[in-house]
């Protein structure tokens, strides 16, 4: 099975006791967010509505692509892949 980098924000470092980086695994980046809310399951409210799509302040990238712009997390991810989750701030 694929081994992907996931690079999480400096926002999540406490739900995750200060790490930003994992390894996690899949055939595509569905089975990867699984495997990392697996390992990790405080990240799962930050990163996942209720019916598991990504909150609307999340981004995340697949090897520099915008997810949102990809046809839905189904599609294969390789050995060395890199995903990077971004959290959108604003404020008035």
């Amino acid at each position: 099975m694929p081994s992907v980098t996931v690079t999480l924000p400096s926002l999540l470092e406490p739900a995750t006791g200060g790490v930003r980086e994992f390894s996690a695994s899949g055939e595509t980046l569905r089975g990867v967010f699984a495997d990392l809310v697996e390992q990790e399951p405080r990240l799962k409210p930050h990163l996942f509505d209720e019916s598991g799509d990504l909150r609307r302040h999340v981004l995340c990238f697949h090897n520099g692509t915008n997810t949102r712009w990809m046809d839905g997390w189904d599609g294969p991810v390789s050995d060395g892949d890199v995903v990077l989750f971004m959290q959108a701030v604003s404020g008035g």
